[in-house]
């Protein structure tokens, strides 16, 4: 049985609600922040926290590191949570992501190191290649904004749309230029993407969430990101502040390890690829 803990976003969000009403939010960690007790790092099931379970199986102990690991399935609650102090570190997101997280919610989270690409994919369960869409397909795309940009820039690069110039990273359907199957787009939560695909003629697929319904990236996507110059590599992050507590820099150099990368390529075959 594997000892890592799940919580829900509602158990979560009493607990960041009794931290508010007894501690005071400041931009960085306080100065005697406690680093002893274990290091609790929030992380999506897949392939974040198989990843974490591989090096508490097998290398935390050896390198000193007493190492807890809780799932989440959202993208919110990791970065809340590791804000307001309950959880040390989240493993889950890219530098767009949490640029705009920081952004919008006034948090305060930074990377600490680099570890994985998941690259984004087309799906489908009506077809087997991406041209053999028919016109006025419906395509499922993520609706927070990094990875919707992240999405139509996959359709761009691969001739399904044209993005007008200078669209970014907060890119949404308003922002195509050419549309010559005239396709239409739902936006749903991420991990909701590989169930829409009953309902919609082709889904946008983070990688996380297509390996946890089953999906395989590197074979059944129709079109799929290249990791080359890709910016949306996934890290471990933690409050501004606390990059030098001493468990978070174990657990980073434990992360691009060797014995790290040969479990991602083992393990994922292609479907998620170390970034180190």
């Amino acid at each position: 049985m594997r000892n890592t803990a799940k919580l829900t976003t509602a158990v979560l969000a009493a607990g960041a609600l009794t931290f508010g009403l007894t501690a005071c939010g400041s931009g960085s960690s306080s100065a005697s922040h406690d680093y002893s007790g274990p290091l609790v790092v929030a992380a999506s099931p897949t392939p974040h926290a198989e990843i974490l379970d591989f090096v508490k199986k097998n290398l935390a102990k050896k390198a000193g590191l007493d190492l807890e690991v809780k799932e989440f399935t959202d993208y919110i609650t990791p970065n809340t949570a590791t804000e307001d102090g309950s959880v040390d570190a989240n493993y889950f997101q890219n530098q767009p992501y949490l640029d705009d997280f920081n952004n919008k919610r006034g948090t305060h989270i930074v990377p600490v190191v680099t570890v994985h690409l998941e690259p984004l994919g087309l799906y489908s369960h009506k077809v087997k290649k991406a041209d053999a869409l028919k016109s006025g397909a419906t395509i499922a795309v993520p609706n927070d904004a990094v990875n919707e940009a992240r999405a139509l820039k996959l359709l761009a690069a691969n001739g399904l749309i044209t993005l007008k110039p200078g669209a970014g990273n907060e890119a949404t359907p308003q922002d195509i230029a050419e549309n010559p199957k005239n396709l239409k787009f739902k936006e749903v939560e991420a991990a909701q993407t590989p169930r829409s695909l009953e309902d919609v003629d082709a889904a946008v697929v983070n990688g996380n969430y297509a390996i946890s319904a089953g999906l395989k990236p590197a074979k059944n996507a129709l079109v799929l990101e290249s990791a080359k110059n890709n910016p949306y590599a996934n890290f471990l992050a933690v409050k501004k502040g606390n990059e030098k507590d001493p468990r978070v820099e174990k657990l980073a150099k434990l992360l691009v390890s060797p014995e790290v990368k040969k479990f991602i390529a083992d393990k994922y075959q292609g479907s998620v690829i170390a970034s180190f």
